[in-house]
Formats: C-alpha cells, sequence, structure tokens
C-alpha cells in the first residue's frame, strides 16, 4: 500500500464545529513491490491483478482466476457441497472446525478449490482451480476429493482437464487423510492418462509441498505463471538438510523453465489464449489419431485394383 499523507478537508462550519473530514487513499493504490510503481487498484483488477509496466502478478482469487480463463457464463459449479471434516479432532491453539469457519468468513469460499466445468473458446473442458486465501491453500480429504472428482468427470465426458495450484502443500490438520490424497488424486490421472485425454496443469504464486508432489507435476503440459514459487521443501529446510548452498531464485518458474521442469512460462494475461492453442492441437491430433478410413463399396475396389 502507499504511503501518501492522507490530505484534510477544512471543516464545513469551522466556527461551530472542530470536527474534519478526512479524504482517504487506503485502499486505492497499490505499491508494486518490483519497480515501485504505484497503481490504482481499479485498474489494477482490470488488468487481472497483473502490474502493466512490471508485468508483476499478485495473487488473485479463484473466481476472478476463472473469469479470466474461459468463455463468459459458460463455468458451472460442482461438488460445492463437498466440505472439510475433523477426523483427527485436531486442537492446537484452537480447534480445527473453529479455523474453517474463519477461512470461510476471511475467503468466502467453501473450500480451497473450486471445481466445475467450462468451455475455453467453445471447447469443454473440467476445471479446478485452488484458492490460497483459504488455509493457504492447503490440500485436505476435500479438496483431494473435489480435484479426484473434476478428473472423473473430465473422463466421463470426454474432456481435457486443467487443474490451476496455489497451495502450500498437504493440511496439518488432517494428518495421514491429508497424505493420502496425493496418490488418490495421482491414481484419477493414471485413468485420464489411459484414457488418452489431456491434463494441463498451471502453476502459480505458491505452488509447493504435497501438491507438488502428487498432481501439479503430473500435467501432459505444465504451465506456470511468472515468478511462481515452486517447489517441495522451503528453501531453509533443504540448505540445512543437504548442507550445500543452493542456487539463486532455484524454486522460481524461470528457473525450473530453463531445467526443463516446465514447459512454458505464461502471462495470466495470455493464458486463455495459451490454453486455447493447446486445446485446439489436441483436437486436432485426436481427430487424426481416431480417424477411421471410410470403406470402399467392394465392386469400386475391384474397379480400383484392374
Amino acid at each position: 500500500m502507499t504511503h501518501f499523507a492522507k490530505p484534510r478537508l477544512p471543516s464545513a462550519k469551522a466556527s461551530t464545529s472542530k470536527k474534519k473530514n478526512k479524504i482517504t487513499t487506503e485502499g486505492l493504490w497499490t505499491k508494486c513491490p518490483v519497480s515501485g510503481e504505484i497503481v490504482f487498484n481499479k485498474d489494477l483488477e482490470a488488468n487481472q491483478m497483473v502490474v502493466p509496466k512490471s508485468g508483476y502478478h499478485f495473487p488473485i482469487g479463484c473466481r476472478e482466476r476463472i473469469r479470466g480463463m474461459v468463455d463468459a457464463d459458460t463455468f458451472v459449479e460442482f461438488d460445492a457441497q463437498v466440505r472439510s471434516a475433523d477426523p483427527l479432532k485436531f486442537v492446537d491453539s484452537a480447534a480445527y472446525p473453529d479455523r474453517i469457519k474463519r477461512y470461510e468468513k476471511d475467503s468466502g469460499l467453501a473450500e480451497a478449490v473450486l471445481c466445475g466445468t467450462a468451455k475455453i473458446d467453445g471447447i469443454p473442458v473440467s476445471l479446478a482451480v485452488m484458492d490460497f486465501r483459504f488455509c493457504g491453500g492447503a490440500m485436505g480429504a476435500a479438496v483431494g476429493e473435489k480435484i479426484t472428482r473434476a478428473i472423473e468427470r473430465a473422463l466421463k465426458l470426454k474432456t481435457p482437464c486443467i487443474i490451476v495450484s496455489s497451495s502450500g502443500g498437504a493440511r496439518m490438520q488432517e494428518g495421514i487423510f491429508s497424505l493420502m490424497q496425493m496418490a488418490k488424486t495421482s491414481a484419477a490421472l493414471g485413468r485420464l492418462a489411459e484414457a488418452r485425454l489431456l491434463f494441463i496443469s498451471i502453476l502459480t504464486y505458491p505452488t509447493t509441498g504435497g501438491v507438488t508432489a502428487s498432481f501439479a507435476t503430473l500435467g501432459d503440459v505444465i504451465l506456470a505463471e511468472p515468478g511462481a514459487l515452486i517447489g517441495f521443501a522451503g528453501a531453509r529446510v533443504i540448505k540445512e538438510t543437504t548442507k550445500q548452498t543452493l542456487p539463486p531464485g532455484f524454486q522460481t518458474a524461470e528457473f525450473l523453465l530453463k531445467h526443463g521442469l516446465i514447459d512454458q512460462i505464461v502471462s495470466r494475461l495470455e493464458m486463455k489464449d495459451r490454453l486455447t492453442s493447446l486445446l485446439q492441437a489436441f483436437q486436432t491430433h485426436r481427430y487424426r489419431a481416431h480417424k477411421v478410413p471410410t470403406a470402399v463399396p467392394f465392386p469400386a475396389a475391384v474397379a480400383a485394383a484392374t
């Protein structure tokens, strides 16, 4: 946020009142952490939270992301009723159910992922978009179930599946139930691959932990937003474990692209166009792969042979 001094207007009736009206700039402007550019929030929101000059990508909510990715009015949500349970009766400084209520209130979401179907340039897809605002996008049993259902929906409808990751990893409050989702989602993607259906994985800031170690890195095509933090363990943990000096930026999308772990870095502003190109190419490939030569009637075949 900016540090502009808040200007004050003189009171309308200084002689009878000492109250002063204030004009506040709080919530109107945002400062780019890279370039220092001051951007009007309405302009930033209209640009999908991407700073125009520097290209810095601020976090964005799942609903806003979906609006920027798919055709207007085509997204239909599924599995909204799937919610987090408390199988371990987990309590730290607060009970897990109380934390869930707070996450719901703060984010306006029922879970850390929003799933459904949509169309991109008229092409049907099954979609799952994670949201870091809900419990840091952590994957618990409900998140794993919703993502698995999104994959199975792609199988049923024979459509491509697109998953956008934004997560700190497994949800510690659910223990082994959370870790089981890594195998569950990966197995579902195995069935999708057997059916020769496309899976596009989009990695955003941050994609870490058990999400990185499972479905997020299993895409047929793996895209990432510029500057996205992508990794398994934190840099400090890795350094202390390996006792090695780590290369600068080794957990950024740019580093991973250079070393072949992702396929492309795509700006949020260009994501829909890139997805359209990929989906169209996949459709063309599937058509050619499954095209059956037209049968030639027997008399015509004999005539052609002679």
